[in-house]
């Protein structure tokens, strides 16, 4: 469990009975579903779940911006979040003006990386695919981010994500642990994903993992760890690589910081650190604070460095950031064990299966009406 300190973990631990109660009523929640009293429904195009059974970082904005990169080659295709901290409600569309507070940092990191889809939010998520498809028309797949738990909408395909440092199976119930779901609605998924692991993750390892998680016959088990790139100046896209000789301030607002500063310990001379909260929201008197804390590092050779999810929300300050040394951190995926390659036919297969049943059986139609 992701515990900030000895004091959270014993003040959650006394929480225990809140715990039991919110797993019971998760647990009739999926009862209600599983016997069919509370129906879902689907949609005729094919949608993929992006989620996981815990509270925290898992990847699933890294995992949901790798799925886009290579589907969208062959699907018009859309995302749909909840947009989580922005200060908009209902379904909002991207468009050309859209910022981080209009419809949140982790969609509009979409809306950025591929302005060739179409990126939606919306809280009620089973209004907001019907808004979306009016919009866009000639959408042909959509990839739900963090919609594991709405049961409202059944997704075709799921995939669920399990950080490696705090696997689903060893953790509880809220508030205790941070396990938003049951450790057995993981059978509902197609593919389980261990996400943040070591890029050195041995066979040994992988199999003790993939033993604990116990995976059903049909379902298909994943590892994955974090690749950093070159870091770029927010404002300007140079690049500027990290190096020993660097002094860092790292500017951070994210779930899980631990694999980022494990990284920028590594690879740089020493660093500083601004932790704020996951999805914070940046003011200005943040870049005050982050403006003195840098003029407070004496070494010539410093930069800060944040992340692109940080990114989407301190450009809305970019007049006053030209002159100072803020570069972004971009992430990428690696697969472990050469499983992207297998990865990446499970996930292309299932809209080729739906759209050929699709014509399948209007052919059969035809033929019958003949």
């Amino acid at each position: 469990m992701h515990f900030k300190n000895v004091y959270l973990r014993s003040f959650r631990l006394f929480l225990f009975p809140l715990a039991i109660v919110y797993g019971c009523i998760l647990s009739f929640r999926n009862w209600l579903y599983e016997k069919k009293i509370t129906g879902g429904i689907s949609f005729n195009l094919p949608v993929i779940g992006v989620g996981n059974l815990s509270v925290g970082g898992t990847g699933k904005s890294p995992m949901v911006d790798f799925l886009v990169a290579f589907l969208k080659i062959d699907y018009p295709l859309a995302t749909l979040s909840r947009g989580y901290k922005r200060r908009t409600s209902g379904y909002v569309l991207a468009n050309e003006n859209s910022s981080a507070i209009e419809i949140g940092d982790e969609p509009m990191q979409f809306h950025l990386s591929h302005p060739d889809i179409a990126v939606s939010v919306g809280e009620k998520r089973i209004e907001a695919i019907p808004q979306l498809l009016f919009d866009r028309p000639e959408t042909k797949l959509v990839i739900l981010d963090d919609a594991f738990q709405h049961r409202e909408i059944i997704a075709g395909f799921n995939i669920v994500l399990t950080d490696y440092s705090n696997l689903y199976t060893r953790d509880f119930y809220l508030p205790t642990g941070d396990l938003r779901d049951e450790k057995k609605s993981a059978r509902r998924a197609d593919v389980i994903i261990v996400t943040k692991c070591p890029s050195s993750l041995s066979q040994q390892d992988r199999y003790q993992i993939m033993n604990e998680i116990d995976p059903l016959s049909h379902q298909h088990v994943f590892f994955t760890s974090i690749k950093y790139e070159t870091p770029y100046h927010i404002i300007t896209n140079k690049k500027q690589p990290l190096s020993k000789n660097t002094e860092i301030l790292l500017v951070c607002g994210i779930a899980n910081p631990l694999p980022l500063t494990d990284y920028i310990h590594e690879a740089t001379k020493t660093y500083d650190a601004l932790f704020y909260g996951d999805h914070h929201i940046y003011t200005i008197d943040n870049l005050f604070e982050i403006q003195e804390r840098l003029s407070g590092i004496v070494d010539r050779n410093k930069m800060i460095v944040t992340t692109e999810k940080d990114a989407v929300r301190l450009i809305k300050f970019k007049d006053k950031l030209n002159g100072l040394p803020l570069y972004v951190l971009p992430i990428t995926l690696e697969f472990l064990f050469g499983q992207e390659r297998l990865f990446k036919h499970l996930v292309t297969n299932y809209p080729q299966d739906f759209y050929n049943k699709q014509y399948n059986e209007k052919l059969t139609e035809q033929l019958v009406g003949v």
